[in-house]
């Protein structure tokens, strides 16, 4: 399910502009998987493939004011749309690919990624270049506001034991990027995985 990076922009910049009205109940998802992620007042978070921005408000309710939340997508129109919902009041926006963060090594607490996984072109050095601007100790959350069947039958797809995000593959992707897995769930109604960045 890998995509490269100009297969992405095209495909989610042709559907931003109503991309938050084509999943309007999300909004609580977002809210309680940042919750169960656990992140601190003071934290200082990545938003990985923010799209919209739709987990930003949670994220930074979650960190508080003195906290850091930034937004990086590799879609202007979806950055764009972000921007028209007022999501940069609760943090920075970054046309960035995450791929290669113009960001310093450790520099932060927390990366959450919503939707993310599917869509990167090389996950194990995708999530190894998070990692990699993550302190050791600090935090991994890989969502989606549905889980893998559910998504799988919206896309018209069977779930096959080669699913990258099946947890017999994640484990030991993430155990090779420098992450190690701490929780799994894959419910019908949504998919959170916790790891935590080796020392």
């Amino acid at each position: 399910m890998s995509e490269d990076r100009t297969h992405v922009q095209e495909f989610f910049g042709a559907r931003a502009v109503d991309w938050d009205r084509k999943f309007p109940g999300d909004g609580p998802a977002f809210t309680t998987a940042v919750t169960e992620f656990g992140l601190r007042p003071g934290d200082r978070v990545l938003d990985a493939g923010c799209g919209t921005g739709r987990a930003m408000t949670a994220l930074r309710t979650a960190v508080g004011p003195g906290g850091t939340v930034l937004g990086v997508d590799l879609t202007p129109e979806m950055l764009a749309a972000a921007r028209r919902a007022g999501r940069d009041a609760e943090g920075a926006l970054l046309l960035a690919d995450v791929a290669r963060l113009p960001l310093r090594d450790e520099v932060l607490d927390a990366v959450f990624a919503a939707g993310l996984i599917a869509h990167l072109p090389d996950p194990e050095a995708n999530l190894r270049e998070l990692a990699r601007v993550v302190r050791p100790g600090g935090g991994l959350a890989l969502f989606h506001p549905i889980g893998r069947a559910a998504l799988a039958a919206r896309h018209g797809r069977e779930l096959t034991p080669q699913d990258m995000r099946a947890e017999h593959n994640l484990g030991p992707l993430l155990s090779g990027s420098g992450w190690e897995m701490a929780s799994y769930a894959d419910d019908d109604d949504r998919f959170l995985v916790l790891a935590v960045r080796r020392p």
